[in-house]
């Protein structure tokens, strides 16, 4: 790690701010892009399991206009089964804040898996999560969502609104889009060590490993 004098120091780090602020307004006009995206109708009347019963898709949104729903991979094709979901979607669903904030915004978000609702329950109450969460087991909304894949399920994030009667599907994301939304990679990424995986580009001598080896759920990083 190379020392230098604070002057230098915060020329360095000037650079890096400008940097951040293009990239940052470059982010401001995808975002606007993704707010002028055409919408598909999301007819299909799909029955979902919750810990109360029977629930649509409408019944999600909890009477709000817009729903972000989490396709959490919890299914028998999936390591951890069947007592626990995916170790990278668990990882992203602990970083989840306070709903508050997004009913605050006419927002609601929740959770979709494979898994029978009384395994959702009890793995969700393991990891402390209060987030809704339901169940599709009973339906072909993976398959139709592109899913489920001949090596398994698949994790992604879907966006939703109403508009009067109709539910419309406006926005989808997975692999690095859904990363980028974790406030635990952003924050590593702002460390001089990073995320500390091989494809990232470090200084020679810098700690790496395999990307995702050392994701745990959070409950595993002792016992490991």
């Amino acid at each position: 790690m190379q020392v230098v004098s604070e002057s230098e120091w915060a020329k360095a780090l000037e650079g890096v701010r400008a940097e951040e602020k293009r990239a940052t307004r470059s982010a401001d006009a995808l975002a606007a892009q993704r707010r002028r995206l055409p919408a598909v109708a999301f007819d299909t009347p799909y029955s979902f399991r919750g810990p109360d019963g029977e629930v649509q898709l409408r019944d999600m949104f909890e009477g709000r206009r817009q729903l972000i729903l989490y396709h959490f991979m919890f299914a028998p094709s999936v390591p951890g089964w069947p007592e626990a979901g995916c170790d990278g979607c668990s990882m992203f669903v602990d970083q989840l804040g306070h709903p508050a904030h997004l009913h605050a915004r006419d927002t609601s978000m929740a959770l979709v898996s494979l898994a029978p609702i009384e395994r959702i329950e009890a793995y969700r109450t393991r990891m402390g999560w209060t987030i809704p969460w339901y169940s599709s087991a009973d339906t072909s909304f993976n398959r139709d969502l592109g899913l489920t894949r001949d090596n398994g399920e698949y994790f992604g994030l879907s966006v939703f609104i109403t508009e009067g009667d109709r539910v419309l599907r406006t926005y989808f994301t997975s692999d690095r889009g859904v990363e980028k939304l974790g406030n635990v990679w952003s924050l590593l990424d702002l460390t001089p060590l990073g995320r500390q995986e091989t494809w990232e580009d470090a200084p020679p001598g810098r700690p790496q490993s395999d990307p995702y080896i050392w994701w745990r759920r959070h409950d595993e990083y002792e016992t490991h």
